[in-house]
């Protein structure tokens, strides 16, 4: 399959993007998302000299933080290495996106280098990527494609900072500490140190910071902060509180809760996350909770909704680091389409396992090659055969593996949009955003050119107060 060279510029989210030639035989590096600024002069973006791997949705490491000696045995993950700021292009005001590769970095079109070590080489000269067999039983259409023999395994991605137990801060808290109990103390509170505090926070900081507050005063933070606060201000600052995994945990029981379940919210925690994260989340809640994940949500759902949700509890997604096949991207297609478009009634289940266990790169690669071949974007025909829940469900993958940033500013302008702001969740889309700062700051650009205003002054126009200014610190 042959794609047309690229259009200058960055189409808006769902309109026609720029197709990429066809990479070296046998390959596809896995291509970025989109920025927010006309792509670099070279070969089209993506398909030029592999990039160094950055995992999406990971966090960048802070230096201060030191990781504990490992228990006996080797970890399965790479060590976490640090982000590399790429500066931002002369010409836009925006950074370069997430993972992305500085501009002048490509080779000139037509004379790609040969790979460098600890890439992924092609397959053999004449080797094809074996395909799965559709229909067979011992390989279900939308289990991971099969690699080609020979092929290199895949590095499994790391959890991101606060999914793994064993990434502590080893630093000295007890001046925030001491900050905050001031803050709290005596008649009245405080509430611009607890803001400057807590808005920027790291998520390995939270235990050290939990428990040093707890040593010096012998109380609780987070009773403090109840006990202190409140509103959505006070919801805030408990988001926070929790940290990354604990705050996923914590929505996963308020989705599941009561009657009904909240299906946005189980996609805001689920929808998108590595296999590592995924485990994380499953542990933590059934540490919590003590009950299992899988049990809770069989519980609230049925049918094909309920069988949707556990593939993407399965956590068996392809990992980034996965080679993106240009044969596995075709048969991805043409299964999708035949799935959906082309005949009457939908497999949804079909197009549920496909997109539940694809790598970001791959659902890109998909969503870029169905829409060049059959000329419609493939959230538009999600749209179109799927409903309710589902439909949702479905878009959210789709835009998960396109452009995180672009997800993520539709995401905030829904809460806002319309009569009335949907607070609970504003904050819970905030608080989530806000602890990978590089990634703040691309959804900040991606609202600007998808909605043509400032991020911050939108939300300046809903809120007020602490409540306001806790949402503020977090975005700045």
């Amino acid at each position: 399959m042959s794609y047309p060279p690229p259009q200058a510029g960055y189409p808006p989210y769902g309109g026609q993007p720029g197709y990429q030639q066809q990479p070296p035989p046998g390959q596809y590096p896995n291509p970025p998302q989109q920025g927010y600024a006309p792509p670099p002069q070279g070969p089209p973006q993506g398909y030029g000299q592999p990039q160094a791997y950055h995992p999406q949705g990971q966090y960048g490491q802070q230096p201060s933080f030191q990781q504990p000696p490992p228990p006996q045995g080797h970890s399965p993950y790479p060590p976490q290495q640090q982000q590399q700021p790429y500066p931002p292009p002369s010409h836009s005001p925006y950074p370069q996106p997430y993972g992305a590769a500085p501009q002048g970095q490509y080779p000139p079109q037509g004379q790609y280098p040969p790979q460098q070590h600890g890439h992924f080489p092609p397959p053999h000269q004449g080797q094809q990527p074996q395909q799965p067999m559709y229909g067979a039983p011992a390989a279900p259409y939308g289990a991971p494609p099969a690699q080609p023999h020979g092929a290199p395994p895949t590095m499994p991605t790391p959890p991101s900072p606060g999914y793994d137990p064993n990434q502590v801060a080893r630093v000295d808290l007890s001046g925030q500490a001491d900050a905050l109990r001031k803050a709290m103390k005596g008649f009245g509170t405080d509430e611009s140190t607890l803001i400057r505090v807590l808005a920027h926070m790291q998520p390995q900081e939270l235990p050290t910071l939990k428990q040093t507050y707890h040593q010096r005063h012998h109380r609780s933070l987070e009773s403090d902060i109840a006990s202190e606060t409140g509103g959505y201000f006070e919801f805030a600052l408990l988001a926070i509180l929790r940290g990354p995994l604990q705050q996923d945990v914590w929505c996963l029981n308020d989705a599941l809760k009561g009657a009904g379940t909240k299906e946005s919210l189980l996609d805001d925690v689920l929808i998108g996350r590595s296999n590592a994260d995924m485990r994380a989340i499953k542990t933590a809640y059934q540490n919590t909770y003590r009950r299992s994940l899988e049990a809770d949500v069989k519980a609230d759902l049925s049918a094909k909704t309920e069988r949707m949700y556990l593939m993407i509890l399965a956590a068996s997604r392809q990992e980034e680091s996965a080679p993106v096949y240009p044969q596995a991207v075709d048969a991805d297609i043409a299964e999708l389409h035949r799935a959906t478009e082309a005949k009457t009634g939908t497999e949804q289940l079909t197009v549920c396992s496909i997109l539940s266990n694809r790598s970001d790169g791959q659902i890109r690669a998909i969503a870029q090659g169905y829409e060049h071949k059959y000329r419609r974007a493939l959230e538009t025909v999600i749209r179109d055969e799927f409903a309710g829940h589902m439909e949702d469900a479905l878009v959210r993958m789709v835009r998960s593996g396109a452009d995180k940033a672009m997800r993520d500013a539709i995401a905030l302008e829904e809460c806002m949009k319309g009569p009335g702001t949907k607070d609970e969740r504003l904050v819970e889309r905030v608080v989530a955003v806000h602890w990978d700062r590089q990634h703040a700051t691309q959804v900040k650009g991606a609202y600007k050119h998808r909605f043509g205003k400032d991020l911050i002054s939108r939300i300046k126009g809903e809120t007020s107060g602490d409540y306001e200014r806790i949402l503020v610190a977090m975005l700045e």
